[in-house]
């Protein structure tokens, strides 16, 4: 059985899952079907770290808190929440009324009540060596043990931090801060997997891996509309695994898919002008929503010279850096190869649509090939004259756009050979410093601003973190330390401005662009949400017949 049969056979399913009310009467069902072009690995929580599998816990799993659409911090499971002035204790306040889905693990195979102890035994887990979750750096350098997660009560759950931590309650939104239950995780181990038992809205039904996803509808969900009605209001979610982009569009226009997610560049002209408006062609055909996505699109370079690799590198100069930055037209690669859907990378690092976000208060590149030539010049290399070639490596995802990078420095004077490799050996070649330039994007898995900096922090130098450029500045390194314990959010975003700035004026990366949520959704579809963390929320989506 090929995918896109398989996709169409999982719709079948659905049906019949669903065909009939408790009279025997036919019910129109609605069934919301996108596909996950990338394939899924997982849908247990703690290994919840690329975008299909955020989509899919996010319909299976709760957490003590969600974020809204306009990023702000919200309650969940937990009603209300409380920090000791020291900023080192939060005390939450459980809700009573949060079960889990009905599993034959539970007794008599009914899902139990949620209690602070769950969420104990959870968050515990993150931190496991034995379960070695991808999300253990959420609580791995912030809590000292697994005591530091403590149920006070059924419906109080603490939690001990060893120094203060002011993003933590935003951290907390993040998909790994789901709440499992142990009897069942205890009882599938690693095949927990693909037999996940949460809270959220739906509820899963059936996987069969690279082919179909089936979710219903969770008759016992928690949450409501402002109105009083039960949450979510669709009877099923279904999602295919078809890999091909353009194969996958067409499914859309076809009606077969209710969402689609980005628009590949192979048919982006078609449906897209190079300002970023539907087509003549397609206009009036579904819905575009646009609007600021979390991603910061870039180009690092390793600058640690204490490592072999940078030492014969010119790249370790400063003003080539800098020169490099001056180089490239940010805003004709974001017409030409984009249509307008992306915002030019001339401020910091921390994107646009982020809380704090202010253009006004960073002082980034934009394109000036005088200044370029200058800079090369007087790192002695005028014209780009005797400067050795430099490699730059990507991803076939991304060649047109590194082959778009590769001319504008060209044009400099600055000569690069592309190579191109498979996203898993090129992520592996970054965290082990084996790469001097190359291309990279950093989606936030929280909304602050210290996910982004946090890429910077010399204590988060490989292979303790994410400082894949090896960058090392002890006046940010100070700043960093500082904003843990500063409450007052636009106190903190002043500060996370100055550490921007001193990314941009040390330059050891390029910031291309900040990228922008691209969602289509056929015309039936209305409710969905809008948040700058693209985070696919359908407990309010609803679908007209």
């Amino acid at each position: 059985m090929n995918r896109l049969t398989g996709f169409l056979c999982a719709l079948v399913l659905v049906m019949l899952l669903s065909a009939c009310g408790p009279s025997g009467k036919k019910d129109n069902k609605t069934v919301f079907k996108l596909n996950l072009d990338e394939g899924l690995t997982s849908l247990d929580p703690a290994f919840c770290r690329n975008r299909n599998t955020i989509w899919m816990d996010n319909q299976l799993y709760n957490g003590l808190v969600q974020i809204d659409d306009s990023l702000q911090t919200i309650p969940a499971i937990a009603k209300k929440w409380e920090i000791s002035p020291d900023g080192k204790t939060y005390i939450f306040h459980l809700r009573n009324d949060v079960f889990f889905h009905d599993d034959e693990h539970f007794k008599n195979g009914i899902g139990r009540k949620v209690t602070a102890a769950d969420f104990a035994y959870s968050f515990s887990r993150l931190i496991d060596p034995k379960v070695a979750s991808s999300g253990s750096w959420i609580f791995s350098d912030k809590v000292t043990c697994k005591e530091a997660f403590q149920a006070v009560d059924d419906t109080t759950f603490r939690i001990q931090l060893r120094q203060p931590f002011a993003p933590f309650i935003s951290m907390l939104t993040a998909q790994y801060c789901s709440v499992v239950p142990h009897e069942v995780v205890d009882f599938y181990g690693k095949d927990f997997r693909s037999h996940p038992v949460g809270t959220g809205p739906f509820k899963f039904k059936y996987w069969k891996e690279g082919e179909t996803l089936v979710l219903l509808k969770n008759e016992k969900y928690f949450e409501h509309d402002a109105k009083g009605n039960q949450l979510p209001y669709l009877d099923a979610v279904q999602a295919g695994f078809i890999d091909d982009k353009q194969t996958s569009f067409l499914e859309f226009m076809k009606g077969n898919l209710d969402f689609l997610n980005d628009i590949d560049g192979s048919y982006r002209d078609d449906i897209l002008t190079k300002a970023g408006h539907i087509t003549t062609k397609y206009k009036g055909k579904f819905q575009l929503s646009t609007g600021p996505f979390l991603n910061t699109a870039y180009l690092g370079m390793l600058v640690d010279t204490n490592l072999a690799i940078v030492k014969n590198s010119p790249l370790r100069k400063l003003k080539v850096r800098q020169a490099i930055n001056y180089a490239i037209d940010k805003r004709n690669l974001i017409k030409y190869l984009r249509n307008g859907l992306a915002t030019p990378g001339e401020e910091g690092f921390i994107p646009k649509g982020m809380p704090g976000f202010d253009a006004d208060k960073t002082n980034g590149y934009s394109y000036d090939p005088a200044k370029c030539q200058k800079l090369l010049a007087e790192a002695g290399y005028p014209n780009g004259r005797n400067m050795p070639v430099i490699q730059l490596n990507s991803t076939v995802a991304y060649h047109n756009l590194i082959e778009f990078v590769q001319g504008e420095l060209e044009r400099a004077g600055i000569k690069t050979n592309v190579e191109v490799m498979h996203g898993a050996s090129l992520r592996e070649m970054i965290a082990k410093n084996g790469i001097n330039f190359f291309y990279g994007s950093w989606i936030a898995d929280y909304p602050d601003g210290e996910n982004y900096l946090s890429v910077f922090y010399s204590k988060n130098k490989i292979p303790f973190g994410p400082n894949y450029t090896g960058f090392n500045n002890k006046a940010f390194d100070k700043l960093y330390d500082a904003s843990y314990h500063v409450k007052d959010d636009a106190q903190r975003h002043a500060i996370y401005q100055q550490m921007d700035n001193l990314i941009l004026e040390k330059a050891p990366v390029v910031v291309l662009y900040y990228d922008k949520r691209v969602n289509l959704y056929q015309n039936k579809i209305s409710g969905y949400s809008t948040n700058a963390q693209n985070q696919l929320t359908l407990k309010r989506v609803k679908k007209a017949e």
